[in-house]
Order: structure tokens, then C-alpha cells, then sequence
């Protein structure tokens, strides 16, 4: 039976949560590889409503998860996430959480940058959630992160925030922002070692020793294809690759155990913050789709642009994402709608474009080519097989297939975890 790799298809928020849980009750290890708390994955489970945003969803189900080398990592929220979900029942701890001892950290700092260079952006802000993802990662490029190992060192943790301030207090006193004080980062961190280390593990090898015991891999990415620094709408993206081809470098694994890659994609378009959005409704459709998905963002309470789905878009981030099986999700958003679109092309100055171009200005420009289909007045909600959808929604969900060049193996009719109709099975590989 192959791994499983979940990224996202579009632009984030598209319910890789959900799926995630749902394919962990079949997991025996559930692996974040990128990205930090700024993904939120909200997961309904009866009565109980779990908001992760560090924690593999895989805890939930009781899993062993894995926080890879290629998150950053924020100890201050993630010992607050611990302490939340085990308020509501669960038993998160070392036993069943293990954190790669290279992992790179946010620290206090890293938010304060993120915010004062927003501020400074004025109305060219990009959009980020302000908790100092990028600037961590900048950090970790620059050589000058400092790792979760680092904390069972005090002396060499202290030289390498002395490099850490060098570059920070230099930039935000030039942002006009509050800079930091060594004694106060390195007290608190110490204080927090004793918490934290009890966590770290080489991960690499705890991957390695599981693969030669045959155990079933599940690979969480955080944000989607659409985001990706390299291969995203640049700049309004993430500061990591969310492609799955980084569950390798950030889980620590060869890309040959990645196995098979799922990409979400809900049956409409949403996203967060600033960027391109072709298929953007701004008109009474675009703000029922907000209300009828609950389209506010997880971490940040945001509420989130709706349109049309992309055809076009999500067949890009199924080639440069890898994507073998799509999973789609929210249809029971468009019960009820007599109408629906869908873009399957970009029109830029005359010429129709079957992908979405590199360049800003172009992308600022494209304008979507729409085919048009027939909505339905039956109920997809709920529904747990293909037999209870109406025949508009299985029309729906075949040219999407046929316009993204990849079978849907998954669809999800409502928030709850058991309202998923299989397909296929992703874990058959």
C-alpha cells in the first residue's frame, strides 16, 4: 500500500483538514512538511470543532504526527495548541508528537518584522497573516535560523542570536519598530527548552525506520499549489514550496516514498488577502458562496474572496504539483444555484491562455473564458455515495475531471468527516 501526500489545489482553505483526518483513521504516522501556523485546518468531529494550525491533523485520530523539518515552528503557539486540544479530550504529547530537531523557529522577532514591513508596504501590502512566517524562513536561507536542537545548547544559542539581532535591530529600526533585546529572547528560551525538548527527534530516521516496518505515511501540506513561492502567483504567495515534491526535503525522506499525491480543491474558488483572483464574483453569487461555505479564515477571521471554479488554474497545480487523484470538496455549496460556470481559459490582451502566466501585470489582466453548465435544485448534502448525487452535480463533477486532466477520487458533501464518497482509494496508490 503506497503513502499519501494531501496538498492543496487553489489557493488555500480548500479542506485539507478534513480529508487529512478522514485518511488518517488508515494512517499509522500523519507528517507536516511545510509552512507554520499560519494554516488553519478546522476539523468537525460530532459535537467537537478542532482549529490546528501546527498540529498534523492526524492527532486527532489518535495518530503518531510528525512536525517535519520544513514547517517553521512557533514553540510559543505550539505548547498553546497542545494545551487547547487537550482541553477538549485529547492526549497530545511526546508520546504521540514528535517535532524534527532541525526544525527552524519563529521567534518574537519574526511577527514584529512581518508587521512593521506590511505597514511600510502601505497599499502594496501583500496579504501575509503577520506571524512571522516569511521572515523565518528568510532566516533559515540566510544560515542564521535558529533550530530546535539549538535550545539543549545555551552557549551556542547565545552566539547565534547575537548574529539573529545583528540583522533584525538593524531592520527595524529602519522600519521605525521596537527592536529586541538579547537577554529577554535567550531567558525565554531557555525557559521553554525543558518544554519543548522532550519532543525533538531526528525525524529523518524515526521515516526511515517506518518505512522498512511497511507502516502507511500521510503527508499534510499546508496552503496549496497556487501559493507556492516558486511556483505560485508571485508575490502574493507563501515563503515555501507547497508542491509535493517538498514532502521529500521537508519530511527528510527520499521523493520515491511520497507515494501517491491528492490535491483539494473545493467546487468553487476562494481566497485570502491580496493577489490575482480571475474568477473573483464581487456581486450577490460571490457573497452567498461566502455565506453558504462560512468563508472566514481560520487563523485569521479573514473573510475570504469567492468565484467561480478555475478549471484552468487547478490543471496547472495539477501538473507542477504532481497531483495523480483530485479531491473536491464544498459541492453542497452550490445546491439550489440555476446556473453555474466555469473558467477553462484566460483571455490577455486578445489571446486566449490555457494557463495562468508568470507575469503580475498579466495575470492582473486575465480575463476568464466561461463555459457555462446547468446547476441543480436537489440536495447534495450529506450524501455518501455517487448514487445519491443529482445528475447536474455528477455532470459537474465529470467536466471538472475532463477540464483539470485528473480523475476525482474523493468528494466531500458537508464538514462532518463521514460525509465523504470514495472513489478510489488513495492509499491503493
Amino acid at each position: 500500500m503506497a503513502n499519501v501526500a494531501v496538498i492543496g489545489a487553489q489557493w488555500g482553505d480548500e479542506g485539507k483538514g478534513k480529508v487529512v483526518d478522514w485518511l488518517a483513521s488508515r494512517a499509522d504516522i500523519v507528517v507536516r512538511f511545510q509552512g507554520g501556523h499560519n494554516a488553519g485546518h478546522t476539523l468537525v468531529v460530532g459535537d467537537n470543532v478542532y482549529k490546528l494550525s501546527l498540529l498534523p491533523s492526524g492527532v486527532v485520530r489518535g495518530k503518531l504526527g510528525v512536525i517535519g523539518n520544513g514547517v517553521v515552528l512557533d514553540p510559543e503557539h505550539l505548547l498553546t495548541e497542545i494545551a487547547k486540544v487537550n482541553a477538549q479530550g485529547l492526549n497530545v504529547g511526546p508520546h504521540n508528537l514528535r517535532v524534527a530537531e532541525n526544525v527552524p523557529l519563529i521567534l518574537p522577532l519574526h511577527p514584529a518584522i512581518d508587521k512593521a514591513r506590511e505597514v511600510a508596504r502601505g497599499a502594496s501590502a501583500i496579504g501575509t497573516t503577520g506571524r512571522g512566517i516569511g521572515p523565518a524562513y528568510e532566516d533559515k536561507v540566510a544560515r542564521r535560523a535558529i533550530r530546535l536542537g539549538d535550545l539543549a545548547e545555551p552557549e551556542v544559542l547565545a552566539h547565534k542570536l547575537d548574529e539573529l539581532l545583528l540583522h533584525h535591530n538593524t531592520l527595524l529600526k529602519g522600519l521605525g519598530a521596537a527592536t529586541f533585546e538579547k537577554q529577554a529572547l535567550l531567558d525565554r528560551l531557555l525557559e521553554l527548552a525543558p518544554q519543548l525538548m522532550p519532543y525533538a527527534e531526528p525525524v529523518w530516521a524515526l521515516l526511515e525506520d517506518a518505512h522498512h516496518a511497511g507502516k502507511r505515511v500521510l503527508f499534510e501540506g499546508a496552503q496549496a499549489v497556487m501559493l507556492d513561492v516558486d511556483h505560485g502567483t508571485y508575490p502574493f504567495v507563501t515563503s515555501s514550496n507547497t508542491v509535493a515534491g517538498n514532502a521529500a526535503a521537508g519530511a527528510g525522506i527520499g521523493p520515491k516514498q511520497i507515494g501517491y499525491v491528492l490535491g483539494i480543491a473545493k467546487a468553487y474558488t476562494t481566497r485570502v488577502g491580496a493577489g490575482p483572483f480571475p474568477t473573483e464574483l464581487h456581486d450577490a453569487t460571490g457573497k452567498l458562496l461566502g455565506e453558504r461555505g462560512r468563508e472566514f479564515g481560520t487563523v485569521t477571521g479573514r473573510p475570504r474572496r469567492c468565484g467561480w471554479f478555475d478549471a484552468c488554474m487547478v490543471r496547472q497545480a495539477v501538473k507542477v504539483g504532481g497531483i495523480e487523484g483530485l479531491v473536491l470538496t464544498k459541492l453542497d455549496v452550490l445546491d439550489g444555484l440555476p446556473e453555474l460556470r466555469i473558467c477553462t481559459g484566460y483571455r490577455i490582451g486578445g489571446e486566449v491562455l490555457k494557463r495562468l502566466p508568470a507575469s503580475i501585470a498579466a495575470q492582473e489582466k486575465a480575463e476568464p473564458v466561461w463555459e457555462v453548465m446547468a446547476g441543480w435544485s436537489g440536495s447534495t448534502a450529506g450524501a455518501r455515495s455517487y448514487a445519491e448525487l443529482p445528475a447536474e452535480a455528477v455532470k459537474y463533477v465529470r467536466r471538472i475531471e475532463e477540464l483539470v486532466e485528473a480523475p476525482v477520487v474523493l468528494l466531500s458533501t458537508s464538514p462532518d468527516r463521514d460525509d465523504t464518497i470514495m472513489l478510489r482509494d488513495p492509499f491503493a496508490g
